[in-house]
């Protein structure tokens, strides 16, 4: 192959960075992975250490030279965050440092090369966004766990721990959800009473509101399971996160984004349904977001008329 036929896409989100590095023609050449590189959750040294070691994984055995672009999709406030990278970029021996991008045009890029569309995400937090021309144009929610994010996983967690509460609290005990969430903070050192055992998981809660969102999947276990509790969590949070797309949708598909809705489950499978009966919209899932920047990146480089063709090479 010839020198400069390489790109090289980025996702640093705050659990985990993932660097991919594709041929034009697609072909993926190396991938590498870290721990979260998202500046504002790690601080910006720790969030550029964490993408350098996947972008040195990535490039294992390959010749730095033969890259031409690199887009990197870093969640966060990353506004002054692009220096560090391209001094990371030249450390590599890389000639040109990687366009910054918000990582949520880069979602959207996982689940569809069509230029113009939603996305809808519901991970820890919860978004959904207009995308023009692969950019974003107007955002919906995305505010936060303490006043938004309604539909994402902590809001479902925190649903959860609260229905399970309020129920020891009135003398209930059994029923699936309960147990799971009893079981996940107390283990079997139960309380003698169901209030005790409530405020002690009040108290755990309190202590360390991040116990919440990995709630979200027994919330999700147990509505598979029937359970009733489960059921109407899960189907409020999917009816929160049509909203949300309601306020942003403008045509073209949608894209579901975020461990809730790429996971199968009863929320996902709710989500799809409201919003395919409501717009009659194409959903599809997001794939490999490191693969969708590399696409990205190569754009404008790609034949006319081949970047459609290729994008499942690139996100498969």
């Amino acid at each position: 192959m010839e020198r400069g036929d390489i790109v090289i896409g980025v996702d640093a989100g705050a659990t985990s960075t993932r660097v991919a590095v594709h041929a034009l023609d697609g072909a993926r050449l190396g991938y590498g992975t870290a721990g979260g590189g998202n500046p504002s959750a790690h601080g910006a040294e720790a969030a550029a250490a964490a993408i350098g070691t996947a972008l040195t994984r990535a490039l294992d055995g390959l010749d730095p030279s033969r890259v031409s672009r690199s887009v990197a999709g870093v969640a966060g406030n990353a506004l002054n965050f692009g220096a560090a990278l391209d001094k990371l970029w030249a450390d590599h021996g890389l000639a040109v440092g990687p366009r910054l991008m918000n990582d949520v045009p880069i979602a959207y890029a996982a689940g569809s090369a069509a230029p113009s569309g939603t996305l809808l995400l519901s991970g820890t937090g919860a978004v959904a966004a207009r995308i023009t021309a692969h950019d974003l144009d107007e955002l919906s929610d995305g505010l936060g766990w303490l006043l938004g994010d309604a539909g994402s996983g902590f809001w479902i967690g925190r649903a959860g721990a609260k229905a399970v509460v309020h129920a020891l609290d009135r003398g209930e005990t059994g029923g699936p959800l309960s147990e799971l969430i009893v079981t996940h903070f107390l283990g079997v050192d139960r309380g003698p009473t169901p209030r005790a055992e409530a405020e002690r998981i009040v108290r755990l809660a309190q202590h360390d509101r991040t116990t919440l969102g990995p709630l979200a999947t027994l919330v999700s276990r147990a509505a598979a399971e029937g359970d009733p509790m489960a059921v109407e969590i899960a189907d409020r949070a999917a009816a929160h996160l049509a909203a949300t797309v309601a306020r942003v949708y403008d045509g073209g598909p949608i894209v579901l984004a975020g461990s809730v809705l790429t996971n199968e489950g009863p929320v996902r499978h709710a989500v799809q349904r409201l919003l395919e009966e409501r717009w009659a919209a194409r959903v599809v899932v997001a794939r490999d977001g490191a693969g969708a920047a590399a696409w990205l990146a190569a754009l404008e480089l790609l034949p006319e008329g081949a970047a459609a063709a290729l994008h499942p090479a690139f996100t498969g």
